[in-house]
């Protein structure tokens, strides 16, 4: 006999490949820096801490995948083996001390194992390496302010573009950095409690009021780099993105001359309801 699907069915199989096709190549379409639709990978890395998330990511994967399997093939043989059939007569062993005693130690182990890495790369990104470049974030409601006392001790407020792609992390003012330069970020808020998140950098810190936060990150790749606030901070808190451009020695070097001119009066320091995403 032959089948045929009707339209309803021809369109829900229509949706089900596109999903599968897109979902199999989440990181295949992933911008650089930035999130994708369908993502469903760690974004792509652009600094030695998020290569080593990535890796430590990957390991636990393995690992979890590897206990999964080992527990239901043994929930397969207790099924199979252990079964009425099988057994009409059921066993009255209460105790297997080799069992018991592998049972115990065999989480302990995998749990040193893992705990390694986890601490190694701890160590990774609280340890600020000695900084080429430090930067000032201000959280504020809800926009985010950039200080370069390095360079002049120039500021400037970054606010989000509604004019600007991608949507919703789009600014007006980027953070500017050079590319394969440690930059250390001091973190804090001026009002709540907002938190500095980079993925493509491995970077998460509280912006806290009265403390003052340090984290860094090493860019390898130029181009542009997204975040947002990642702290229930107001009711604007999902309009405060953080966009951060990578870019060569020379081009940062330029940008730093033409940021001591263009900032130089403090004129960009606007409240956020001026021309915010709200309004």
């Amino acid at each position: 006999m032959k089948m045929s699907m009707g339209p309803v069915g021809r369109h829900l199989l229509g949706l089900a490949v596109a999903g599968l096709t897109l979902a199999t190549g989440g990181a295949a379409f992933a911008g650089l820096g930035q999130p994708a639709a369908w993502e469903w990978t760690l974004q792509q890395s652009g600094s030695p801490v998020m290569d080593n998330i990535v890796w430590f990511h990957n390991f636990l994967f393995v690992l979890i995948t590897l206990i999964t399997l080992f527990v239901l093939a043994l929930l397969v043989i207790v099924v199979v083996k252990f079964n009425a059939r099988a057994n009409p007569v059921p066993s009255r062993t209460t105790h297997n001390t080799l069992i018991e005693v592998a049972w115990t130690l065999v989480p302990v182990l995998i749990l040193v194992g893992i705990s390694v890495p986890s601490f190694r790369l701890l160590f990774l990104e609280l340890d600020v390496p000695k900084a080429d470049l430090t930067i000032k974030a201000t959280g504020k409601q809800w926009y985010w302010s950039y200080a370069y006392p390095d360079n002049g001790k120039f500021e400037f407020d970054s606010l989000m573009a509604q004019d600007k792609q991608p949507r919703l992390l789009g600014v007006d003012n980027e953070m500017v950095v050079p590319v394969n330069k440690v930059v250390r970020v001091q973190v804090t808020g001026a009002d709540v409690i907002h938190a500095f998140a980079l993925p493509a950098f491995g970077v998460k810190i509280d912006a806290i009021p009265g403390r003052l936060n340090e984290t860094w990150f090493k860019a390898t790749k130029t181009g542009m780099f997204y975040g947002q606030c990642s702290e229930l901070c107001g009711k604007d808190h999902a309009f405060m993105p953080i966009a951060i451009r990578v870019v060569s020695d020379q081009e940062f070097a330029s940008w730093v001359e033409t940021a001591k001119k263009k900032y130089a009066s403090g004129g960009t320091s606007t409240y956020a309801s001026t021309a915010g995403p709200t309004q």
